[in-house]
């Protein structure tokens, strides 16, 4: 067996984000099911040349939805029920790509770093390796599949209708989300976390309990992955546009009068051409932002809302001067732990959890797989033998010095791998940090700040996280499946120490302090929020973006903290419900919803 650092690595990069060079690979033939005769391709897109967006026509929209994601999707879909809606999405569809489908390939689409990936690498200036979705079906496409609610509290303090929020939750649930067949090392997770004190055992439940619990996921009983893409399916064909490979560059605005209005947005297609697309004329046509917690700050910086002088800076044109977007950005810390095993185990992502009520949730994943028909997965900065990136100074970390390390890295057998992980994450933490533009082209990663541990609260909760998680992993039940014995908490933090998991240079006292251990090893969870918080780039019931007017912003980036466990249930939710009360506010009893 590989050695556990060698081990660490080899899963840690495919879980969380291996820079693999994958230039030229992971190009897959587009194919539009049937089912989705309203997905076209950007550069099919054409408008007549007599319109103009103040006289309205053929061409123009009720709604322009910017992000066919993981809320954009359920909203573009319930909106069409009675309105004409182009959803504008810069990916490609999921549908036929392995490496979105099925679980046994997660990691790759994550270790897929061409421009045709599903997923955008970027690394935070913190130094952690992160990715943002970029395809039909947005976080729903690429993540580890995990489905469970909000909290009640959650809810409340948002000031969502319980009522509609349960309708729209059971809306998503009824198409996409399946009760997993429990995985042996999850089974084992679940009575190591009712034997160190995290309980009641709730059993099987979407809801958001203190206690120990397995939840909903996404993909179905053989494996196969169902993303909100597939939520379009309910759509009204007739009324609904949906154009992949269209990458939105800014909102377009009318300045004529003291308040400035949206009227349209302007994209680029597959073969980099220029489109414009227009709202109707109508005080209730919208363009509605679900480019996610990184994307939507930066569309908003692109389109000229936010700072003065970081927008003069950039020689944007000031449409409106908010020094609160792009501000306040958090993203939900993580740290694991390595369990070794003396026999193989069976893959799985995310079915089980315990919450804790001190602000900590604890998850678990295992195994690795990859099937026959996907690309080869050059396991990336972070295999053994390449050594730690994090030895080289920040400034000298450059793509290609990244580049120059994969090529020098040999490949590991994925049989190396034997074992699984426990997943510490701090629920709602307090430390947040900042987006800013770093180019105009929104092809470019902003530059992405979270600050992670600077708030002192959120070491105390990552201390007492790592305690526990040491424990779960020498409780009885795992040492009796793993068949390893029980390992002191030294050693067992030693194992993620020396593991590239970051750019964060090392410090030689990491195991003995904890403080120390959550600093140097933290990763993500992929679970980002804020940057446009309600009250301050919008309103509260409607997320209306204040100072203009006809623009709408519905996903994460209105989050003060990531929902649940894990976001993804409540962002699909979201969509259903604004759309739904969107409806509602425009024809009343006449929505049908």
């Amino acid at each position: 067996m590989a050695s556990v650092q060698a081990v660490h690595n080899l899963f840690l990069c495919c879980f969380l984000l291996c820079l693999s060079l994958t230039q030229g690979r992971g190009k897959y033939e587009s194919s539009y099911p049937s089912e989705y005769p309203f997905i076209k391709k950007a550069s099919t897109f054409s408008t007549s040349t007599s319109f103009s967006p103040s006289s309205g026509g053929d061409k123009a929209y009720d709604y322009i939805v910017v992000g066919g994601g993981t809320a954009g999707c359920p909203l573009a879909a319930t909106l069409s029920q009675n309105f004409s809606v182009l959803l504008l999405e810069r990916g490609d569809v999921p549908f036929t790509n392995p490496n979105v489908s099925f679980l046994s390939n997660f990691h790759l689409t994550l270790a897929d770093t061409s421009q045709a990936s599903a997923s955008q690498y970027f690394i935070s200036t913190d130094g952690v390796l992160n990715s943002r979705a970029r395809v039909l079906g947005g976080g729903t496409s690429i993540n580890a599949g995990f489905y469970t609610r909000a909290s009640s509290r959650f809810i409340r303090e948002v000031g969502w209708d319980e009522m509609l929020v349960n309708k729209s939750y059971t809306w998503v649930e009824d198409q996409i989300v399946h009760r997993p067949k429990v995985a042996p090392w999850q089974a084992v997770f679940r009575d190591s976390l009712l034997d160190v004190g995290i309980s009641p055992f709730n059993g099987f439940t979407y809801d958001h309990i203190y206690g120990t619990k397995f939840g909903g996921t996404i993909f179905d009983r053989f494996g196969r992955r169902h993303t909100a893409a597939e939520l379009l399916v309910t759509g009204n064909p007739q009324t609904l546009t949906v154009l992949v490979h269209a990458t939105v560059q800014k909102v377009l605005f009318d300045t004529s009068s003291k308040t400035p209005k949206a009227v349209g947005v302007l994209f680029k297609d597959e073969n980099g051409n220029q489109h414009q697309a227009f709202l109707k004329n109508s005080p209730r046509s919208e363009v509605i932002l679900s480019s996610g917690a990184i994307g939507t700050p930066q569309m908003m910086l692109l389109s000229g809302i936010g700072p003065k002088a970081d927008l003069e800076k950039m020689k944007i044109p000031v449409i409106l001067e908010n020094d609160l977007v792009g501000q306040e950005v958090a993203d939900n810390p993580m740290n694991t732990i390595f369990v070794p095993s003396k026999k193989p185990v069976e893959q799985s992502l995310i079915q089980t959890v315990g919450i804790t009520k001190m602000g900590v949730y604890i998850e678990a994943s295992s195994g690795f797989g990859q099937s026959k028909d996907s690309i080869h997965c050059n396991h990336g900065i972070m295999s053994a033998e390449i050594g730690q990136l994090s030895t080289i100074p920040p400034k000298k970390r450059t793509r290609e010095a990244v580049e120059a390390y994969i090529r020098r890295k040999k490949e590991q057998p994925h049989e190396a791998f034997i074992g699984g992980f426990i997943l510490e994450k701090l629920a709602a933490p307090k430390s947040s940090g900042h987006i800013n533009l770093i180019t105009k082209n929104v092809d470019d990663n902003p530059s992405i700040t979270f600050n992670y541990f600077n708030h002192p609260e959120d070491v105390k909760r990552c201390v007492e996280g790592i305690r526990m998680a040491t424990k779960i992993v020498q409780s009885k039940y795992f040492t009796n499946f793993t068949q390893c014995g029980k390992e002191t908490v030294d050693k067992i933090l030693n194992s993620s120490v020396g593991a590239n998991v970051n750019l964060i240079p090392k410090h030689t006292n990491d195991t003995k302090s904890l403080e120390q251990f959550c600093k140097d090893t933290v990763i993500t969870i992929w679970h980002y929020h804020g940057g446009c918080h309600v009250g301050k780039v919008v309103s509260r019931r409607d997320y209306k973006v204040l100072g203009v007017q006809r623009l709408r912003i519905i996903d994460g980036s209105t989050f003060h903290e990531s929902p649940g466990t894990n976001p993804q249930a409540t962002v699909l939710m979201m969509g259903r419900y604004m759309g739904v009360q969107i409806l509602r506010d425009r024809l009343g009893k006449e929505a049908g919803v």
